[in-house]
């Protein structure tokens, strides 16, 4: 992967770091079905199994820069693009939802900063793949 592609990777994950921190302080895991039902599932305690949950998503995150990512492994090119469609999709679903109710919703301020981190790494992404297959991860452009 390229350097910048790395980079990006990791201002993704660092930015949904924010992300979860933001929904935290706006109660999320109480204004949101799945957050609740997902929290709850984790803990009695919604707040705890809310902060489970997201560290265990940060900390894959962070596996995923420190290991396959910055490393170059086979699996780097999968990962990042399941985190850019990840990051696309909760940052557009938190920009609906904030749009249909015409108010804030936790999440919202750090949601378009995911999306556009995710859109700089897909387009990085792109940039790594031939048309019949893939360059080599170590490369850069």
């Amino acid at each position: 992967m390229s350097r910048l592609s790395r980079g990006a990777f990791l201002a993704l994950i660092l930015t949904q770091a924010g992300h979860s921190i933001e929904e935290y302080f706006g109660h999320l895991y109480d204004v949101l079905a799945p957050a609740r039902f997902v929290s709850g599932f984790l803990s009695i305690d919604r707040r705890i199994g809310f902060t489970v949950f997201n560290a265990a998503l940060v900390g894959f995150g962070l596996w995923c820069y420190f290991d396959p990512v910055r490393h170059a492994r086979r699996s780097a090119l999968a990962l990042a693009w399941f985190w850019v469609v990840l990051e696309m999709l909760n940052g557009a679903a938190h920009m609906t939802w904030s749009l249909s109710v015409r108010a804030y919703r936790p999440g919202l301020a750090t949601a378009p900063v995911l999306v556009a981190i995710a859109l700089v790494l897909a387009w990085e992404l792109r940039h790594l793949q031939k048309p019949f297959g893939r360059r080599g991860l170590a490369g850069t452009q």
